[in-house]
């Protein structure tokens, strides 16, 4: 099976500071991934590298997203091409409701215009599964929102938009055990054999509610160690302490 997602060597600064030194990785459909490490590993980095934000820059490398070479794409292209990007602190849109960011976000995604009943239903469907407040979707966009409340709408997003990738930044972090519960169930709603996910994370809590195919250690920049979800448990008795990149 081809790859969804193949990262060739990827170099990256924020500034003058090189971040990424080095970071390979390949996502095949169907799968979910762990990309573990420490406070200033370059976890969000890769995120934010691979949604193509301005405020990063690629020194060399390729990002490639069903065999095609993202690298120039604007973070808006990506998006249409089906990647979908969770962050750690999700913005606050006065002045557009919850239904009307999705509304349009779908219409803009599929080029198509909404069927508004059929996907008014289709979404309180989800609100109901993933015990949110309905009252969540009329109001503006995350504006008053609690942490927790943030990151159920944003698994709502997921579950709407329907991408073919999906990366969670940090989404399990300041999060109480329904949130984490809630969140780890949209992503089992999601997951299924023609879509993939990747977690960014620093700690283990989400993965008592999810058993991922990969895990990967990132550590200064570079993958250093991939394993199975036993490599989560290791890293929960242990932290960091025993991994440290090979000089080159």
């Amino acid at each position: 099976m081809s790859n969804l997602l193949e990262i060739k060597d990827l170099y990256a600064n924020v500034g003058e500071k090189e971040i990424l030194k080095g970071l390979n990785l390949k996502v095949k459909k169907g799968e979910i991934h762990v990309i573990m490490g420490p406070n200033g590993a370059g976890k969000s980095t890769l995120a934010n590298v691979i949604f193509n934000n301005p405020v990063y820059t690629k020194k060399s490398g390729v990002i490639e997203f069903e065999g095609e070479n993202i690298n120039n794409c604007t973070t808006d292209k990506i998006a249409k091409k089906g990647v979908f990007m969770s962050f750690q602190s999700p913005e606050e849109i006065p002045g557009i409701s919850g239904m009307n960011f999705l509304k349009t976000a779908k219409s803009k995604i599929t080029e198509k215009p909404v069927k508004i009943f059929e996907f008014k239903k289709q979404v309180m469907e989800y609100v109901d599964e993933l015990n949110m407040n309905p009252k969540l979707v009329d109001r503006n966009l995350n504006v008053g929102f609690s942490g927790g409340e943030k990151k159920k709408n944003e698994i709502l997003q997921l579950l709407v938009l329907n991408p073919k990738l999906v990366i969670l930044d940090e989404t399990d972090s300041g999060l109480d055990a329904d949130a984490i519960r809630t969140v780890s169930k949209g992503i089992e709603m999601y997951k299924n054999n023609d879509n993939s996910v990747i977690i960014i994370t620093h700690n283990t809590k989400i993965l008592q509610y999810l058993k991922p195919d990969f895990v990967h250690v990132l550590v200064d920049g570079k993958i250093i160690k991939t394993g199975d979800s036993s490599l989560a448990k290791v890293i929960e008795e242990n932290g960091f302490k025993d991994f440290k990149r090979k000089e080159d």
